[in-house]
């Protein structure tokens, strides 16, 4: 009888950590996932209730454009890691290494670490922002954040970076082509040597939604969308792509390696797809959108890598939350956001919809709950789970009890 008590035991931990560690549900999580939280907006909730709309949705990383005192305060003490933003105005202050410790005491020690700050973005798409200037202030900036970090003994625990655009690329197709335009090539061969020497990752911000966009009679939009398609075979590598956004992020991957700097890890710091746009934004719609942010989510709840570095997790940052109705530019540029101002879902992606599978995009006005219901719903599915692994290990257990 002990011989069988102690295998039913080792069968019962078995399948315990088969279910933790599987697909079933929310216990796993989706950990290479994020969301970026932009306030360009005059109706937004304010900072607590997006926490508990971060919580019922189970996403543990969240992105900001800034250093909001309000968001880092109503952060602290919960499961999501932040990564905060250096305004680009502020960047040539920054290269002074006092004034980057004063704004590193300020900014962020007094929040670390309740609020779980792990990355800092220096500035966001410096290379292809108008003002030109900002290219000469980026590497000293990033630099003295970074002394300031170890000397304030928080840089084992906060990463330096900065938000790159892929218009930096001369050279995207194939893959294997993926190269760095000239006339970035000396600032950029100082970012990398940064980013290798502190072991930090290099953003880019990746959006297939604006290639299709640009040219949408010679780029499919399955291919763009993650939906079943062909493909394409990097004639170089021989690797497969079936979607857009990893072809572009090995493009990254090879541009970096061209500059000398093989072991860098590649993150999505943006992607995203406007569910509106305007009448010459061709693919803005609200379809599209939700699939291809639907289908995303499906691949990085398997953790998945590019065909690349197929064994390395691709990190990736959806833009964005809400919809920011004082954004400027194109009316896509107020249209990204998975949820609207009050609560209402733009679209039904939410993660519990991952299990289901994808075909067309829902437009449900179901409101996701600013209040404790959503709490609440969390903790009885959470129950729900714990009492079927209950029946079904009992079931189990009669089934070997009969079996020996």
């Amino acid at each position: 009888m002990a011989n069988f008590n102690s295998r039913i035991s080792i069968i019962h931990t078995f399948l315990v950590c088969s279910l933790y560690f599987s697909d079933f549900g929310f216990l796993q999580g989706v950990t290479s996932f994020g969301i970026n939280y932009g306030q360009v907006g005059n109706n937004l909730p304010p900072p607590e209730e997006v926490l508990e709309l971060l919580s019922s949705l189970r996403l543990t990383k969240a992105r900001i454009y800034d250093t909001n005192p309000q968001i880092l305060a109503a952060f602290a003490n919960s499961s999501v890691e932040l990564i905060v933003t250096v305004e680009n105005e502020v960047l040539a202050q920054l290269m002074n290494p006092q004034q980057a410790l004063q704004w590193v005491t300020t900014h962020i020690k007094p929040y670390f670490p309740a609020t779980k700050i792990t990355g800092i973005a220096v500035g966001n798409e410096i290379f292809t922002d108008d003002d030109k200037t900002l290219m000469s202030y980026l590497v000293p900036a990033m630099v003295s954040i970074h002394s300031a970090l170890v000397q304030l003994g928080l840089d084992s625990h906060i990463q330096v970076s900065t938000p790159t655009s892929l218009a930096i690329l001369a050279e995207s197709y194939p893959p294997s082509a993926g190269s760095f335009k000239n006339e970035y090539y000396g600032t950029m061969s100082q970012v990398l040597q940064f980013l290798s020497s502190t072991k930090s990752p290099f953003w880019v911000n990746a959006y297939p939604y604006f290639a299709y966009k640009d040219d949408p009679t010679r780029i499919s939009l399955d291919y763009a969308l993650f939906n079943p398609n062909a493909g394409m075979i990097d004639p170089y590598t021989k690797l497969h792509y079936d979607n857009m956004l990893y072809a572009q992020v090995d493009a990254a991957i090879f541009a970096v390696a061209r500059m000398g700097f093989n072991g860098i890890e590649i993150r999505v710091s943006e992607t995203g797809w406007p569910s509106k746009g305007d009448p010459n934004e061709v693919g803005a719609t609200l379809e599209n959108a939700a699939v291809y942010n639907r289908n995303l989510l499906r691949r990085q709840l398997k953790n998945e890598g590019t065909p690349l570095r197929p064994n390395m997790r691709l990190e990736v940052y959806v833009f964005a939350l809400f919809n920011e109705d004082l954004k400027p530019g194109p009316t896509s540029e107020r249209n990204y956001g998975l949820y609207q101002p009050d609560g209402t879902m733009s679209y039904n992606v939410g993660l519990s919809a991952l299990s289901t599978p994808s075909t067309t995009s829902s437009t449900s006005t179901a409101t996701v709950s600013f209040t404790s219901s959503s709490t609440k719903a969390a903790t009885m599915e959470y129950q729900s789970l714990v009492y079927w692994m209950f029946v079904y290990l009992l079931t189990f257990q009669v089934f070997m009890r009969r079996l020996f």
